[in-house]
C-alpha cells in the first residue's frame, strides 16, 4: 500500500486514531450538496491528508473545521449538515444498507450491489456484467 500511495504522491503513515467517521462524511456529504463536487473534492483531499498522512484523528472537531478552512469553506459553516445526514443513515438503514462502502450498479436486467471493501477487480467485473448485460 504504501509504494502504491508513494507513486500517486501519497506518503502513507499508518500511527492514527481509528475512530467514528461520521463527522468526516457529513461534512463531505453537505458540502458537496451544498457548495457542489469540487469543494468536496478539496474538502476529501484536506480529510484524506490529515488522516493518512499526519494521523490526525477524523472525528477531531479542530481538524474537521481546519480541513474546511484549507477547502475555502468558512469557519463557521463547518458544523452544518448533521440532521441530514442522520436522517439519510435511517433511509438507508431502513433499505438494509448496513456497511460501507455499499454500492449498487443499475442495470437493465438486474442491479448488482458490492458490500463492503472489495479489490479493484470486483468493482471491474460488476461493471462489465452491467454493460454485458445491457446490450
Amino acid at each position: 500500500m504504501g509504494a502504491l500511495g508513494s507513486a500517486a504522491g501519497i506518503n502513507f503513515s499508518f500511527g492514527g486514531t481509528m475512530s467514528n467517521t461520521f463527522p468526516s462524511h457529513r461534512i463531505i456529504q453537505h458540502f458537496q450538496e451544498a457548495k457542489g463536487v469540487e469543494t468536496a473534492n478539496q474538502l476529501v483531499d484536506a480529510l484524506y491528508s490529515r488522516y493518512f498522512e499526519r494521523e490526525q484523528d477524523q472525528n477531531s472537531k479542530d481538524v474537521l473545521v481546519e480541513a474546511c478552512v484549507e477547502a475555502d469553506i468558512p469557519e463557521t459553516e463547518a458544523s452544518e449538515g448533521k440532521m441530514e445526514i442522520r436522517n439519510m443513515i435511517r433511509m438507508a438503514a431502513m433499505d438494509g444498507v448496513d456497511s460501507v462502502p455499499y454500492i449498487i450498479f443499475e442495470g437493465r436486467r438486474r442491479d448488482l450491489t458490492l458490500i463492503g471493501a472489495k479489490e479493484v477487480d470486483e468493482y471491474i467485473k460488476a461493471l462489465q456484467t452491467i454493460i454485458k448485460e445491457s446490450k
